[in-house]
């Protein structure tokens, strides 16, 4: 943190040690831009940072911060870190590691300096930095890579001795992954030419920015988790990798995880009334309706034909009821439109499932006795009249029994007889 200090000091004592009004004015549209890039994003964020659990997690807030050292002050760009990384917190990583994300913040922050500092050895001494001539394109350039260096030599440095399992390979990452960030901070220096003479031409550009992370980022989430092709979820085989993941960040939090499986009752009844196609359309319904009960940061995962199965992180067997009597309300009162056979369409009136609910480590030490827990549970809720809510309890489980036509819910006991 010294190089922070020294460079913020030094900031705050330089010849304009007071913030101009037209810095106030490019910290405040950066600060906005920032949190509507991370806002459009945030869909696929945090599943992607799952996927890169022993390899850098690369994003695009860099572009915005190195737009920001070109414009402002080290200590206005220092806040403006920590205002996209909070935002993150709440809105895109959901419950996930606190101090990851703290030690991300501090990277952002050391590297910031850091470039800084080059900005500043090479005669850039006050904002705005914007390259004017051949020299100062190389300064610019310099500072780029000193900010890129700093950070990714530190992420590496913190997932070799957070995961010694982890083969050098791994942790260094792919290539393509550290040109997005390359070409992030190339946009940077876009962004901040574009704001010192025509501030409000940024808005548009920020057209580029969501068609780099969708064009550039996403694929690569697509290849390291996988997504259904008929619901949209993710594959059993990314869920498979998930689940083990979040265990492990559990131990290290001492948190929960909760799993609920649920199994679509009668789905056999919709392929052979309707056919096939039908039965496609009506689990893309079902994919879509889950995904809009949990929460940001759980994982949806198609599991098997007409399996479905939701892991939600920090969860405690509260929470996890109250979301699965959310989606089963919901299945219950879905309308869905199918094709038939002969060319025209039905509309299916609810398409209710079956749950079965386990909590990590209440129920389960292990990945495997987690899921055979939430099977056996949604096995039960199957025998006991479907449509129900089962939870796995060492001896025995208990079945949350739900009658849509009841306006009231009892809670009884299995018996395991």
């Amino acid at each position: 943190m010294t190089i922070t200090t020294l460079a913020v000091r030094s900031t705050a004592t330089g010849p304009n040690s007071g913030v101009r009004h037209e810095e106030w004015v490019a910290f405040v549209v950066l600060a906005v831009a920032s949190t509507l890039h991370l806002e459009c994003a945030r869909g696929i964020e945090r599943r992607r940072e799952m996927a890169a659990n022993t390899s850098p997690h690369t994003n695009l807030k860099c572009l915005w911060i190195f737009a920001a050292l070109l414009l402002l002050p080290l200590s206005l760009v220092i806040p403006l870190v920590v205002l996209a990384y909070t935002y993150s917190w709440f809105r895109v990583y959901g419950r996930t590691v606190a101090h990851r994300k703290v030690f991300s913040t501090s990277t952002y922050i050391l590297a910031s300096a850091a470039a800084a500092a080059v900005l500043r050895a090479g005669g850039l001494l006050d904002a705005p930095r914007v390259p004017t001539s051949f020299w100062t394109l190389l300064v610019v350039l310099a500072a780029g890579a000193t900010w890129w260096l700093v950070n990714y030599a530190l992420v590496i440095g913190a997932i070799m001795l957070s995961s010694p399992e982890a083969t050098a390979r791994e942790a260094l990452g792919e290539l393509s992954d550290q040109l997005v960030v390359c070409a992030g901070l190339g946009l940077g220096v876009a962004i901040a030419a574009v704001q010192m003479s025509y501030p409000w031409v940024v808005p548009v550009l920020m057209v580029t920015v969501l068609a780099l992370h969708r064009d550039l980022l996403l694929p690569q989430y697509q290849r390291a988790a996988g997504v259904d092709d008929k619901t949209g979820l993710a594959t059993s085989s990314y869920w498979a990798s998930a689940v083990p993941a979040e265990l492990a960040r559990a131990d290290t939090l001492r948190s929960t995880v909760g799993l609920l499986m649920l199994d679509l009752d009668r789905f056999k009844e919709i392929n052979d009334t309707y056919g096939h196609p039908a039965g496609d359309e009506a689990l893309r319904a079902v994919g879509e309706s889950i995904r809009a009960e949990v929460r940001n940061g759980d994982l949806v995962a198609r599991v098997g034909g007409d399996e479905l199965a939701v892991l939600l992180p920090g969860a405690f067997e509260s929470e996890i009821l109250e979301i699965a009597e959310r989606i089963r309300a919901r299945l219950v009162d879905l309308t869905v439109s199918v094709p038939t056979a002969d060319g025209g369409t039905a509309k299916l009136d609810g398409v209710p499932a079956s749950f079965g609910a386990a909590v990590y480590p209440d129920v389960a030490s292990t990945m495997d006795q987690l899921v055979l827990a939430a099977d056996d549970a949604l096995l039960t809720a199957k025998r006991s009249g479907r449509n129900q809510i089962v939870v796995a309890r060492p001896n025995p489980p208990a079945i949350i029994d739900h009658h849509p036509d009841e306006a009231e819910h009892d809670t009884s006991v299995n018996d395991g007889r």
